[in-house]
């Protein structure tokens, strides 16, 4: 390529948008318009629905903005047994047949919540028991193969706050108990601060296992009342805890530069949760978090 470097994006996630559907959300060709005003060349999918699924309207809605797609995003709840397989799959050939056609070679795939980011019930336990990290690591391994056979896409798990994949210990665990040839690891540098996670620290101790980056920040005073308070993680979002670069944790650069020293052309895509925000809200944040970037990371090249 001639001109490598990290390639740097942004998500729908970072307009406030959760739901394929949603009147209080941006509308999807605006959101295109604001990404491009905004700097981006890459962005991912969001939620399937919500920017076209026709992949030939896709692709020339995303062309004449001089855009592409990183990856798609599907939620999956494999440590509950062998029936969530189907719920999985049928994601996967939405999502990842949409996304190959489109040039894309990841799938970002998060866990089911133990407690509802909507409604903030408490759904299941908050620990997995022996049995369900079985049926947890083997389901993945088994969705990453078959992704990677039928798609030529590559599964990037993606720890999740209130989800039972959160903490360094979790992640760690996770990332033992799965093959590294199926499954590997969307680093959320947010979604590891929530728990007080290290992400230089995971890179540098699993440096194989780092597929795929998510950048974003903490806010480490209304963190710390979230934790203590045990707030959901729907609750602390409207409270601003995914917070504005550099106003929050961790600082980007240090990221960035251990992270191009293991794949010099990895996505490092800002996803910054606000939903539930006015829709006028994203679009100077997100130019400003790219300016950011691009101005604090001096040692890694970036695009």
């Amino acid at each position: 390529m001639s001109n490598p470097g990290i390639r740097i994006g942004t998500a729908p996630d970072s307009w406030g948008v959760w739901f394929p559907d949603d009147p209080k959300q941006i509308p999807w060709n605006r959101f295109l318009d604001e990404v491009v005003a905004a700097g981006y060349h890459w962005i991912e999918l969001g939620p399937f629905g919500y920017l076209p699924t026709d992949s030939n309207q896709l692709q020339d809605e995303l062309a004449k903005r001089d855009l592409q797609l990183s990856a798609g995003t599907v939620f999956t709840g494999l440590h509950k047994g062998d029936d969530q397989w189907k719920r999985a799959w049928d994601q996967a050939l939405n999502v990842a047949g949409l996304v190959s056609k489109l040039g894309a070679e990841h799938l970002v795939v998060i866990p089911d919540l133990w407690r509802s980011d909507s409604t903030a019930e408490v759904l299941e336990s908050r620990t997995l028991d022996y049995s369900q990290w079985k049926k947890l690591a083997a389901g993945h391994d088994k969705l990453g193969k078959a992704l990677l056979e039928e798609f030529g896409i590559k599964q990037q798990f993606h720890s999740h706050a209130d989800s039972h994949i959160g903490t360094h210990q979790e992640v760690e665990r996770f990332l033992n108990e799965t093959d590294k040839k199926y499954t590997n690891l969307c680093l959320d540098t947010g979604h590891l601060a929530y728990y007080l996670g290290d992400s230089v620290k995971m890179i540098n101790a699993y440096p194989e296992r780092i597929g795929y980056l998510h950048l974003k920040q903490v806010h480490q005073t209304i963190l710390a009342d979230t934790l203590k308070n045990d707030l959901p993680f729907g609750v602390a979002v409207a409270r601003g805890v995914m917070t504005e670069p550099p106003g929050g944790v961790p600082e980007f650069a240090p990221i960035i530069e251990a992270t191009a020293k293991l794949d010099s052309e990895i996505f490092a895509i800002v996803e910054q949760d606000m939903y539930g925000c006015d829709i006028d809200f994203p679009f100077p944040i997100a130019k400003r978090t790219r300016e950011h970037i691009f101005s604090c990371t001096k040692m890694a090249r970036i695009r």
